[in-house]
């Protein structure tokens, strides 16, 4: 099969013939039809994370075809179509059997603890845990970007930040996270404030229902401008870009007893940012992790998406082959796109 392939850290990534892969017991072979590029599978390219075993596949926002399933599935069959969430359940652990998949004791993630979703086919494990059907009415393209930004974003602001209709949102970092859960506040009418340092991200922000946006390198205090609009602060505040000055921003818009959510990856230099524990005490706010989705959880999120006509297509920046995927990734750090890039052509 075809697949983008690197063997050391920060090395080119490259386009390779490489061996299919076999199916296990629980698991199932995918042939993928498109794949999300994320700056997580940046991150594993660059050494981040520690799941990334060498020489590897990057690659976890899949959607595609069933092509074969292992003795011990029973759900799912051949010419399926399905996505995944990028964090996979065992179906056994403590936090599995208690509905938490996306934090499993024994997780599998397609692109970091095996290899991914940037090749023709894909091995997934625990296949009846966390395979989702995709609706017949929903392109492959669409179905990867639910795959980890998206879900990220819904979970984060609906399950861990409980937002509400009216409520005013801060989202730090208009990237992927960031543009989904743009499109989840609005689509619940909770009132939304984009912040970015890029004039081109804040307009695709505005475009999607952002109904205040601020530019970080022009706004020198963006919680006190926060603050001022809201007339005290944010009820959720997400950082969806990572970084010790997102967070501190974030959790400074927050109002009393405000939540912060962080979603954003902390790695590199930003790994222990700087907390200002004073508010937190004195206006009870809540910091909050959020990591992913179960993939019990996706009929919820897909009856939103449909009963309120959310564009995800819209969300798409540029589909692009495998060969151009490769580039794009390793270029990500530069945070240059807009939208999410997708890879549809594997030939």
């Amino acid at each position: 099969m075809k697949a983008a392939y690197f063997t050391s850290y920060q090395s080119p990534i490259t386009v390779e013939t490489l061996p299919e892969p076999t199916c296990s017991p629980n698991g199932a072979v995918i042939q993928v039809k498109a794949t999300g590029i994320c700056r997580s599978d940046w991150h594993g390219w660059m050494g981040h994370d520690s799941d990334v075993q060498l020489p590897h596949v990057p690659g976890h926002e899949l959607a595609g075809i069933v092509l074969e399933v292992g003795k011990n599935v029973q759900q799912w069959q051949k010419e399926d179509r399905v996505t995944l969430p990028f964090c996979c359940g065992c179906g056994h652990c403590g936090q599995c059997v208690s509905g938490q998949q996306q934090i499993c004791d024994n997780y599998f993630q397609p692109g970091f603890t095996a290899w991914g979703s940037f090749a023709e086919y894909v091995h997934i494990e625990y296949a009846d845990v966390n395979l989702v059907r995709l609706p017949d009415s929903m392109s492959f393209e669409a179905a990867a970007v639910l795959g980890c930004r998206f879900i990220t974003a819904y979970r984060g602001i609906i399950a861990q930040g409980k937002l509400q209709p009216g409520h005013w949102v801060a989202v730090h970092g208009c990237g992927g996270v960031g543009i989904s859960a743009i499109m989840i506040a609005k689509a619940i009418g909770a009132q939304i404030i984009a912040i970015d340092i890029e004039e081109q991200k804040l307009a695709f922000a505005k475009s999607l229902g952002a109904d205040v946006v601020f530019n970080a390198s022009e706004i020198k205090e963006i919680p006190l401008a926060i603050r001022e609009v809201t007339r005290g602060g944010v009820s959720v505040s997400v950082d969806a870009l990572g970084s010790q000055i997102t967070c501190h921003n974030s959790i400074l818009s927050l109002k009393k007893r405000g939540k912060h959510i962080q979603i954003g990856l902390m790695t590199g230099k930003d790994a222990l940012p700087q907390i200002p524990m004073g508010p937190v005490i004195s206006k009870e706010l809540e910091i909050i992790g959020s990591h992913g989705m179960q993939a019990h959880q996706y009929p919820a999120m897909l009856d939103l998406v449909f009963a309120k006509n959310i564009p995800l297509e819209q969300m798409i920046g540029e589909r692009m082959n495998l060969e151009k995927g490769a580039v794009a990734l390793m270029k990500m750090g530069s945070f240059s796109n807009t939208g999410v890039m997708v890879i549809n052509n594997f030939s």
